[in-house]
Order: structure tokens, then C-alpha cells, then sequence
């Protein structure tokens, strides 16, 4: 039962600390080339998301 408590707490407070220090991170974590390169490669290949991009960037047909 405390081995159990203390896990749900460690996991509670390093959620805390994310939430709180999440741009921090989220600035250190796209500051990598490699780990940037695969997110981007990663939700371009989503097709919705490709196209509205090129449609955004290239002033295709508006979809307003």
C-alpha cells in the first residue's frame, strides 16, 4: 500500500512540475534538431493536416 502511495505521488508531482515548466520543456525538446525533424516529419504526414498547412502557406482556395 505505501509502495503504491509513493508512486501515485511521484507520478502527481512530476505531472505538477511538467504542467508548470511545460513550455520550458516544450522549448528544450523542439531546441533538438532530430526530435524536431521527427515531429514535423510526423504531422506533415498526416494528410488533413498537410493540406490545410499547403492551402495556408500557398493561398489556395479559402475554406471559410
Amino acid at each position: 500500500m505505501s509502495r503504491m502511495f509513493t508512486s501515485i505521488f511521484m507520478i502527481g508531482t512530476a505531472g505538477y512540475f511538467a504542467y508548470r515548466f511545460r513550455y520550458r520543456l516544450l522549448n528544450a525538446i523542439i531546441g533538438t534538431g532530430w526530435i524536431r525533424r521527427l515531429a514535423v516529419g510526423s504531422i506533415m504526414g498526416m494528410p488533413g493536416v498537410k493540406r490545410k498547412m499547403m492551402q495556408t502557406v500557398f493561398g489556395g482556395p479559402s475554406q471559410w
